[in-house]
């Protein structure tokens, strides 16, 4: 699969002007490539780098290797421009973290998000196992400092979404602070507001007690008809991988604790 990181073109002389680019950041994150299409951090880096200028970065990916994601989401924090990230598809996962890197965050109204926490493949004795237990308590940590930076929510009611693996829509991300605005929604939001307003006039000519009742059955209609706009979403991991990753399982979770340990340790020198 050929991708396109970029939405312009060099001169002859090879010189980059200064302007706003478009990054796309498709697919499974990835220490290293295995099938050509994923986005590692040395491929993510030099599409970066290319230029100067504000960046939008579009966002659609299962998640995959938490240590690559933390090395682009570094990359995105430390960038000279302005960071603009679009969530078009889904954001799931090591891709969340990433999308935490951007300076405005939006969401599309038909895009998701979910985040859990961390796994890895363990083997050896209690000890070993001990260790294991450790190392993903860390990780998990680091992941939300990422989340409370953004979403400036606590770290318990944080630590307790990615215990459920929780999946949210486009309205809830907002309301959590995971995303600041939904894409295409420009002039929208304020009418929205307003349309609850309407059925209250309404109801005047049968009187306080009918309209009182009827306020309350439309309440209860919208509840039924549209639950996702009241609470998030939660699927297990098996419906992921078959939603989403149907040829892909957990990829961040397939690191053995003594390769996870190596990397962190480079990442806290």
């Amino acid at each position: 699969m050929k991708r396109k990181f970029w939405n312009w073109i060099k001169n002859e002389d090879e010189s980059v002007p200064d302007m706003e680019r478009t990054l796309f950041l498709n697919g499974m994150i990835s220490d290293e490539t295995w099938y050509g299409d994923e986005v590692t951090p040395q491929l993510f880096k030099d599409e970066l780098n290319v230029g100067n200028g504000n960046i939008t970065v579009w966002i659609n990916s299962p998640g995959g290797d938490v240590f690559a994601a933390a090395q682009i989401y570094n990359m995105l924090r430390d960038y000279k421009g302005s960071v603009t990230v679009k969530i078009d598809g889904i954001a799931a996962s090591a891709a969340s973290v990433i999308a935490m890197a951007g300076d405005t965050v939006c969401v599309s109204p038909v895009a998701m998000m979910m985040i859990h926490n961390p796994a890895t493949m363990a083997m050896g004795e209690t000890r070993d196992m001990q260790k294991a237990i450790a190392m993903l308590n860390e990780v998990k940590e680091s992941i939300l400092n990422a989340y409370e930076f953004k979403t400036g929510l606590t770290r318990a009611r944080l630590s307790h979404m990615m215990d459920d693996e929780t999946w949210f829509n486009a309205k809830k991300a907002v309301e959590l602070g995971f995303a600041d605005k939904i894409l295409f929604s420009s002039g929208e939001t304020d009418e929205e507001k307003k349309k609850p307003e309407k059925p209250e006039k309404e109801p005047e000519e049968g009187g306080d007690g009918e309209e009182g009742k009827e306020k309350e059955d439309k309440d209860k209609d919208k509840k039924k008809k549209f639950p996702f706009q009241q609470d998030s979403m939660m699927y297990s991991t098996k419906a992921m991988n078959e939603s989403f990753l149907s040829r892909v399982s957990r990829v961040d979770a397939m690191i053995p604790v003594s390769q996870l340990e190596k990397r962190l340790s480079l990442l806290t020198h």
